[in-house]
């Protein structure tokens, strides 16, 4: 299985990544034998991979950095890296390359200190790989003052060190990073494709792939957790039932607590999960033990933790509300195309009955103010507005 088989419906861009590896090899090669570099080479020091949630930028940038690790014999017969089956491919893959830092937050931002420490890391020649790789999962998270940190390491960049970048779009990046960065725009794979990968690798039956794949709009993860889980496929009914549940200002405000509280329980789970094994494994390594008195001095790093998981919790519930509006926005989407007659396929014909019911009662133009309310409140949200009072004010604008 060679690294590429992950990228789902990214042909172009698989294309444009085996390039640039196969160009790789040939530098580090043309070093090792103190030969010149080849020139015209596809290959650069930093790389910045964008598109819409679902569509693989992270699986783009670990299967890259596989590729450029990759030390299977058959490169000297023309094989082109990326094997996945070498020692190279398979560490990077399930993380544990010494030479590829794969950066992923659960907090609301990436601030200076940690971007401190990667550009320290960059500076470091490869232990043992061929590349230094640092792989950000989350560019967009970055504060600006860590940005500014990062942006004199991707400028003067070590000679084998490589820096893979992941956004949902070029404005989520300073401008002064974005113009140092190969761009790959990745798009979002055809229904088809996903639901073919839930059926090949995951086993999920072919009737519930395609249902999961045609639901979540071709978002890799989401179709995967709605085909897998009870849970997600509970909570999913109950947004999409919202629409209906908005003809007063009383429906209105339930819907929103309702809403609010159900991406709270989702952040205390996660919590109820992780906390209390960081906190025990943190309290074993200050010396305290569980449950027992910790030692002077500690006081600090437990603090951290609780700021930390706080932190964490905060995301988790904004990520799970932002999950909902989603599942919403598709909703009204399905409506509108219904209302316009579009040939379109719809993504939730699960409730087909609740769509044309609306669609019938209402013109398109509501739809479209339904539509802009929703955005408006993921946008409340991105700006730390209490969760209440933007759902509030989204379910009534729903109303009119």
């Amino acid at each position: 299985m060679a690294v590429w088989d992950d990228l789902v419906g990214q042909a172009k861009v698989e294309e444009q990544l085996a390039a640039a590896a196969r160009d790789a090899d040939a530098l580090v090669t043309a070093h090792s034998a103190g030969e010149p570099d080849p020139e015209a080479s596809k290959m650069t020091h930093a790389w910045l991979f964008t598109g819409p949630p679902g569509s693989g930028r992270a699986t783009a940038a670990r299967a890259f950095a596989a590729a450029l690790q990759c030390v299977s014999p058959d490169r000297a017969l023309g094989g082109a890296p990326g094997c996945g089956f070498c020692d190279g491919c398979h560490t990077t893959l399930v993380g544990t390359h010494a030479d590829v830092e794969i950066v992923r937050t659960d907090l609301l931002s990436i601030g200076v200190k940690e971007t401190r420490e990667l550009v320290r890391r960059a500076q470091l020649s490869p232990a043992g790989g061929r590349w230094q790789v640092i792989v950000l999962e989350d560019a967009d998270r970055l504060t600006e003052g860590a940005g500014n940190v990062l942006l004199k390491a991707v400028e003067e960049p070590a000679p084998r060190t490589v820096w893979l970048l992941c956004a949902p779009s070029l404005e989520d990046v300073l401008p002064t990073i974005r113009s140092r960065c190969r761009h790959l725009t990745l798009r979002t794979p055809p229904v088809e494709a996903v639901a073919d990968v839930l059926v090949r690798r995951d086993g999920i039956e072919p009737e519930a792939a395609h249902a999961a794949a045609r639901a979540t709009q071709g978002h890799i993860d989401r179709a995967r957790r709605l085909a897998t889980d009870e849970r997600a496929r509970a909570r999913r009914s109950v947004v999409l039932k919202l629409p209906l549940r908005v003809d007063d200002v009383g429906g209105c405000l339930k819907a929103a607590q309702e809403l609010v509280d159900a991406a709270a329980e989702d952040a205390k789970q996660v919590a109820e999960e992780v906390d209390v094994k960081e906190t025990d494994e943190l309290r074993t390594a200050l010396g305290g033990g569980q449950g027992g008195r910790m030692p002077r001095g500690t006081a600090g790093a437990m603090k951290e933790l609780e700021e930390r998981q706080k932190r964490r919790k905060t995301r988790t519930q904004r990520d799970s509300l932002d999950l909902a509006l989603t599942d919403l926005t598709g909703f009204y989407r399905d409506v509108l195309a219904l209302q316009l007659r579009s040939r379109s396929a719809l993504a939730n014909t699960d409730v087909r009955d609740a769509l044309e019911r609306i669609a019938r009662d209402t013109t398109p133009e509501r739809t479209l103010r339904r539509i802009e309310a929703i955005l408006a409140c993921r946008q409340a949200l991105d700006r730390n507005v209490a969760p209440l009072l933007a759902v509030e004010a989204m379910t009534m604008a729903l109303r009119d």
